[in-house]
């Protein structure tokens, strides 16, 4: 099926004037050339101001994602591949779930999606508009859309698994993803992409490339494009609500990816203009148009489509940004002085689906609206090496500041689509849900960073941060390394941190469908998501949203014993206070519904943020890598992952007495426990490649841990068991140029477990599968790939 959204959004004269004069890129990592059979040291440039700190010197732990992980799998999108490739992360599949769909989250270290910065080439990236409200995994989040990031452009990933909210700010409770482009005029790569599920469905298409222009005698461009057509896939079970009729059945019904066609392009650029001077800049734009499906809706219930009919909604994403700045050198100083623009805008429409109680008269086709998030920042960054007789090395001094404004807006939708009971699937935002809210912030930081001695290092970090809606805030951080001999050295941090809460937490509202599950029946109600500052959140019980407060402790080893073998060890703890979150679906008494409906709120239920929750996350993450090169045989290279995780509710604010009198519960259990025990317990991977002349090979094996997936009733709940999943991929290269690849994905066809029937949980058996499951649900995945590069 193909769509086309209503609006197709045009992207701005600033972008397009930038794909003519971007320029920049900071320095990247990079290898130094490593003996025969050694593993490469690295340089990394994320947690640190220092130059050429590498990852066996680092005081927090690293994780470095090369061009090769990349493309190891089948999939071509960003996030599903930092799940496969990362112990430490939690990508499910919701299906069902609205927006969440198209914009779907990924976890680090099992805290909120929002809770984990995400920068490009060190600078920060804006977040998505969407918030994903409905019971999946991150819910009550609006975090950034990593798939909006192609793997044409990335050159290498590094992944800070530790709080750096004192180096970067808001956001980096649980960690910084810090995507490093490609650069460089020279050379350049293709490559056409193919694959299908076994089940026949969930066909993929897809081309990339990259490229690099030199701009005269100083400078460089590097273009990446993207595109990738990927048909939706249907695991939805036989629909037993009427299971005697033959309209009735799986063929109504539609539960798993959804389809979606994105189109992205980013420039990479930089032109040096003396020996002191810099100027760079890197940008994107790009749009995905997803088209997924809601409940089947059953015969006779409207004239239009009489045999029942399946609602579709077609969602387009535009995302852009613009980083363009100068960097250079002065009386010892390194500056960088730069502007950062980042917009994403949502938009919905419904297809095939009709306004019940327009009858006859109902269109087929809604607008439901739009969802626009922008971010604009302003940084200055220097940093100075001074020497120290004391030390074994220079200290390093690092001073910043940072003006930040952000703006979040609401766009209703036709009238047509939130008259009376709205567009079966979704209803459209309302006039009254529409608005555009802004606020702007300061910052200043402080670091420093020292080797005191040969097996000595530390850092500091001190920031503060200034918000026009709540109030200041202070972080702090120190880290330190100790080298015991030169095979084995600990390390450990311990920090402060903070998240802001989101213009989208603060404002986004809407009144919608839901169903919860009364009685054994699944039984539509309309909920209102109330802004924490509206008269209707008010009614409830709502107080204005405060930052949350973190404390990150972690303890580490380090240890090589050999120069092609490695191994890291770092337990952590992350206390957050004051946590963030979508309160429970209240089912509203007569009294709260006739106050509602005073003021023109006619709901049935209602929810909004709070900060009421709590929380510690205590875990271990261990890290090796092996490398066995055979002279005659060829080179093998071993990676083991290991992530052990535990989130625990320390404390749940009081319910408000107003809720407490009509027998409401602010914070349920299903909220909590969704936190504490929704993702994994641990993740185990073994990864293993061989490479022979040009024949390479890899097999990768994951352990997905138990998960369970919370009610209210705790005699509901179920637990998952463990999940296997084996990964297969080998390529060959012809020539110089040409590469051909062929893998499997789940070559073991394993399923999670299905959901149990108790409780009407799988939706008249509907939904088989959970939307918890870290590795989806949609079994063996066969491809292939044949690339080109020069």
């Amino acid at each position: 099926m193909r769509f086309r959204p209503r609006h197709t959004p045009t992207p701005p004269a600033v972008l397009a004037t930038t794909l003519i004069a971007t320029l920049g890129l900071p320095a990247a990592a990079q290898e130094s050339a490593p003996l025969e059979g050694e593993l490469p040291s690295v340089v990394v440039v994320t947690g640190t101001y220092a130059k050429n700190r590498r990852t066996v010197d680092s005081e927090s732990p690293i994780d470095i994602i090369g061009a090769r992980e990349l493309q190891a799998t089948g999939s071509t999108e960003l996030a599903t591949v930092l799940g496969r490739l990362l112990p430490s992360v939690n990508f499910p599949r919701p299906s069902g779930a609205d927006g969440s769909d198209a914009v779907r989250p990924a976890q680090l270290r099992g805290l909120s999606p929002d809770q984990t910065l995400v920068l490009v080439n060190g600078k920060r990236r804006h977040t998505s508009a969407v918030v994903n409200v409905n019971g999946t995994q991150g819910r009550g989040s609006a975090p950034v859309d990593l798939n909006a990031i192609p793997l044409s452009a990335i050159d290498h990933i590094e992944v800070l698994r530790d709080g750096a909210a004192a180096q970067y700010g808001s956001d980096a409770i649980a960690g910084v993803i810090n995507i490093i482009l490609k650069k460089g005029p020279t050379g350049g790569d293709a490559e056409l992409g193919f694959g299908e599920y076994q089940k026949r469905d969930g066909k993929q298409v897809s081309l990339k490339g990259s490229t690099g222009f030199a701009l005269g005698d100083s400078g460089w461009l590097r273009l990446a494009v993207e595109a990738a057509d990927r048909d939706p896939t249907n695991r939805a079970g036989p629909d037993l609500r009427n299971v005697k009729d033959p309209r009735y059945g799986q063929v109504n019904q539609r539960y798993g990816d959804p389809e979606t066609r994105p189109r992205t392009v980013f420039v990479n650029s930089q032109v040096t203009i003396n020996d002191d001077l810099e100027w760079y800049a890197f940008a994107n734009y790009g749009q995905r148009d997803t088209s997924a499906a809601a409940t089947w809706r059953t015969f006779g219930r409207s004239p239009i489509y009489p045999e029942g009919f399946l609602p579709l909604e077609n969602s387009s994403s535009t995302d852009q940004s613009l980083v363009t700045g100068l960097r250079g050198e002065a009386g010892g100083w390194r500056w960088d002085a730069s502007f950062n623009y980042g917009n994403n805008e949502f938009q919905l429409d419904l297809d095939h689906t009709v306004n019940l109680d327009l009858f006859a008269n109902s269109p087929t086709h809604f607008y439901a609206g739009k969802l626009e998030n922008t971010q604009t920042l302003l940084n200055l960054d220097v940093a100075r090496e001074f020497p120290v007789a004391a030390f074994s090395g220079p200290l390093t001094v690092a001073l910043g500041a940072e003006a930040r404004h952000e703006k979040y807006e609401i766009g209703a939708g036709d009238p047509a689509s939130y008259q009376g009971s709205g567009s079966q699937g979704f209803s459209g935002f309302r006039p009254v849900n529409a608005g555009s809210n802004s606020r702007h912030n300061e910052s200043l930081y402080l670091n420093l960073e020292a080797e005191i001695s040969r097996r000595f290092s530390g850092s500091a970090a001190l920031r503060h941060e200034r918000y026009s809606d709540f109030g200041s805030t202070t972080s702090a951080k120190g880290s330190t390394r100790y080298a015991v001999n030169d095979a084995v050295s600990v390390r450990a941090t311990a920090s402060s941190g903070f998240r802001a809460p989101s213009l989208a937490q603060q404002f986004y509202t809407i009144t919608t469908t839901n169903f919860s599950v009364i009685n054994g029946v699944n039984t539509p109600i309309e909920t209102g998501t109330f802004a924490v500052g509206s008269a209707a959140a008010t009614v409830l019980g709502a107080t204005q949203l405060k930052a949350e407060k973190a404390r990150n402790y972690s303890l580490g080893l380090q240890v090589q014993p050999t120069s092609n073998w490695n191994a890291t060890i770092d337990a952590y703890r992350i206390d957050v206070d004051d946590r963030i979150a979508l309160s429970s679906n209240m089912t509203l008494s007569d009294t709260l519904k006739r106050s509602l409906a005073a003021q023109g709120i006619p709901v049935g239920a209602g929810r909004y943020f709070t900060n009421a929750i709590d929380t510690r996350t205590t875990g271990v993450d261990v890290v090796s890598t092996y490398r066995w090169n055979l002279a005659l045989v060829g080179r093998f290279d071993f990676t083991l992952g290991y992530n052990h995780n535990k989130n625990t509710v320390e404390r749940v604010a009081p319910n408000p007495a107003l809720l407490t009198a009509n027998g409401l519960t602010l914070i349920d259990r299903q909220t909590t426990n969704r936190m504490t025990v929704g993702s994994p317990r641990d993740k185990f991977s073994l990864a293993t490649e061989y490479t022979a002349g040009p024949w390479n090979g890899r097999a990768t094996v994951t352990r997905y841990g138990s998960f369970t997936v919370p009610q209210n009733n705790p005699t509901l709940d179920q637990v998952y068991a463990p999940q296997w999943v084996l990964d297969l991929a080998a390529s060959v290269k012809l020539g110089d140029r040409w590469k051909l690849t062929a893998g499997i994905d789940n070559a073991t066809n394993r399923y999670p477990d299905q959901v149990t029937s108790a409780g009407n949980l799988n939706n008249n058996g509907i939904n088989p599968y959970s939307v918890f499951a870290p590795n989806g649900f949609n079994g063996r995945f066969y491809y292939a790939k044949a690339g080109y590069s020069w």
